[in-house]
């Protein structure tokens, strides 16, 4: 990684911050956490860095642990340095080191998986992400993660909230998240590491909540209503589930204000993706040219944020709202939108029943 100079210090502090982004309140905002965030809080877990190390950190625990023919070893590191899906590779891991009926109970990549993520309590080494993650969530914003980690809940539990991960299997606790009603849960949309079982890694994992409509209805509601904002999730538009349950199955995307925290490491690219991401209602903004810039500029965003809820801001608040009239429309359609929203959630919630089974 590259290093910070002093000169690249003072030219990161003095970046500017989407008022856009900035004048939201935090219970309008859901976050999107990918690997980027747990590689900058554990550094020294390669697995975390991203979905090829934790592919070849999985090979190298089942080499190891003597879970794997060798020439299965090989088949598998070989195709991890190819340019193919990689989703599809762990697929085929996992289906090498299970049982060859349908059950995928017990096996062998749970061991791995074991193997690869042990000791996650100790290995938290810079907090100041999780910090101003924690800060946004006691405010009210809900968080999703593509992570197979939970540095996050371990962390929160660690500074007493009553953190809880959670996946696509429980229907009723992802309906209560969706509907804010759980505050300090992570949903992660791919499964938890602790549970392998219930580990997701193609589109065809997600035919159960592909055909729940009502299931589907909640996260496409949640993609109009809030403002996603992406932090460390360089592969995550690329994802077919997080495309399938998001970013395809909601319509006139132009009118939606996402935001995506990035890395500019090349003008071209950087300007490319912008206007590409604008079609779907995404704004890509930069937190720098290095990934160690990305903590301190979040933690700084976070505090932009919650600084106008606090009662020294009144003054601010009002000020921006006169900056601001030219988008009253806009402001008047969104809170006739949310007003709909949430009549219609509080319908769906006197109509859905959880207590039958």
């Amino acid at each position: 990684m590259d290093l910070i100079n002093p000169s690249r210090s003072i030219e990161q502090k003095s970046r500017k911050f989407l008022k856009s982004l900035t004048r939201k309140e935090p219970s309008e905002l859901l976050l999107v956490i990918g690997t980027g965030v747990s590689a900058a809080v554990a550094p020294h877990i390669p697995a975390l860095c991203s979905w090829r190390s934790c592919i070849e950190a999985v090979i190298n625990a089942a080499e190891d642990l003597e879970v794997l023919h060798p020439s299965d070893i090989g088949e598998f590191r070989q195709k991890v340095t190819e340019d193919r899906d990689l989703l599809v590779l762990a697929h085929d891991i996992i289906r090498k080191m299970s049982p060859r009926t349908g059950d995928t109970k017990p096996n062998f990549f749970q061991d791995c998986l074991m193997e690869v993520f042990d000791n996650l309590h100790s290995q938290i080494q810079n907090p100041m992400l999780f910090d101003a993650i924690l800060q946004l969530m006691d405010q009210g914003t809900m968080v999703l993660t593509t992570n197979y980690d939970n540095l996050l809940e371990i962390f929160g539990q660690q500074q007493g909230k009553p953190m809880e991960s959670i996946d696509l299997k429980c229907k009723e606790k992802v309906v209560q998240w969706a509907r804010g009603l759980q505050k300090y849960s992570v949903l992660h949309i791919h499964g938890l590491f602790t549970d392998p079982c219930g580990l997701v890694l193609d589109p065809s994992g997600y035919k159960d909540v592909m055909h729940d409509q009502d299931l589907m209805e909640e996260f496409q509601e949640l993609y109009r209503i809030k403002s996603f904002v992406f932090l460390g999730c360089g592969e995550t538009l690329r994802d077919q589930i997080f495309q399938a349950l998001f970013l395809y199955s909601v319509q006139d995307k132009v009118d939606l204000e996402h935001f995506m925290l990035v890395r500019k490491d090349s003008h071209d690219h950087f300007y490319k993706l912008q206007a590409e991401m604008l079609l779907h209602g995404i704004k890509i903004v930069s937190y720098g040219d290095c990934f160690e810039y990305m903590p301190q500029y979040f933690r700084d965003l976070v505090a932009q944020i919650c600084r106008r809820r606090s009662p020294d801001s009144s003054a601010a608040d009002s000020t921006n709202l006169s900056i601001g009239t030219a988008c009253s429309d806009c402001v008047k359609r969104k809170q006739d939108e949310n007003g709909d929203v949430t009549e219609k959630r509080i319908r769906k919630g006197n109509d859905t029943d959880f207590g039958g089974s």
